[in-house]
């Protein structure tokens, strides 16, 4: 795998100063093709194959448009819908995620993610990604400035959400997530939004893989008041960081550092609520909505 050796990462160019984000990859915009084509040849609307395979008719355009990863359960249920021929099945073998919807200087760290054998995440200011609603994650780009075209903030959301299949692709990584007990109190869209983002965490985090930890609003100060921070370790047992800021990411290869960041969030865990505390935090936030 090739990891950069330097502190600092490539200058970002921020969206919407003359950077486009690429395009999907050749191999989703073939998947995308070919169940578009099964589908109108079964005379299907998009709206019909969604109720047959039970998905949403957004997550069906994704899927055609070559925007969206499809999972298992969508091949198989859109193969049965559209004739059992065996095409998708095989040309499902053949995906590649694409990057589109990530910003420039997190895409490095996007691969690294998905290849990891553990992942440490610690946030103050949102819900993390990999743990987001839908619906949340919508909110959060419907706010984001610049604004952004509809096609722009469906090509985040897809990117977002897909994402997450790491987490339900990998359970034997480890996944580790310490966040302000003040995120969950943000309101973000109405009282069922809310729920429905609490939920969706405790379903997320409810794997034995997976650990949340909320630091309590009447905790004290503590070791990650620096701000966010992501940590991994490779297959080859390096460990690498990331922080990000305003329209910036930097990842973080340095040993000395490194250190002192792991040093700092294993102090975190100690200073964080237990997660079974965690869970009954959320559980009660989720009794206030």
């Amino acid at each position: 795998m090739d990891i950069v050796e330097q502190n600092t990462a490539p200058a970002a160019t921020p969206a919407g100063d003359g950077e486009r984000e690429p395009h999907p990859s050749d191999s989703l915009r073939t998947f995308g093709a070919v169940v578009q084509d099964l589908r109108e040849h079964a005379g299907l609307s998009r709206v019909e194959l969604a109720n047959r395979v039970q998905y949403s008719k957004h997550t069906v355009e994704s899927v055609e448009l070559g925007r969206r990863m499809p999972d298992a359960g969508f091949v198989e249920r859109a193969e049965e819908a559209l004739g059992n021929t065996g095409a998708l099945r095989k040309a499902a073998r053949h995906l590649t995620r694409g990057e589109a919807g990530l910003a420039a200087w997190f895409r490095r760290w996007a691969r690294l993610e998905r290849e990891a054998v553990s992942l440490c995440t610690y946030e103050c200011r949102l819900v993390p990604g990999l743990l987001q609603s839908e619906a949340y994650a919508r909110a959060v780009f419907e706010g984001t400035i610049p604004l952004r075209t509809d096609e722009e903030l469906e090509a985040q959301l897809t990117a977002r959400m897909d994402r997450q299949q790491t987490m339900r692709e990998r359970p034997t990584v480890p996944f580790s997530f310490i966040v302000e007990e003040h995120v969950f109190r943000r309101r973000f869209g109405d009282a069922q939004v809310m729920r429905e983002l609490i939920d969706h965490v405790l379903e997320r985090s409810a794997p034995r893989n997976v650990s949340l930890q909320l630091v309590p609003l009447d905790g004290a100060l503590h070791a990650c008041l620096d701000g966010p921070l992501q940590v991994l370790e490779t297959p080859e047992g390096r460990r690498l960081g990331y922080s990000e800021g305003q329209e910036n990411g930097r990842l973080i290869s340095d040993a000395k550092e490194m250190s002192l960041l792991c040093q700092r969030y294993e102090t975190l865990r100690s200073q964080a609520l237990s997660p079974n505390a965690s869970r009954d935090l959320l559980e009660r936030l989720r009794g206030e909505l």
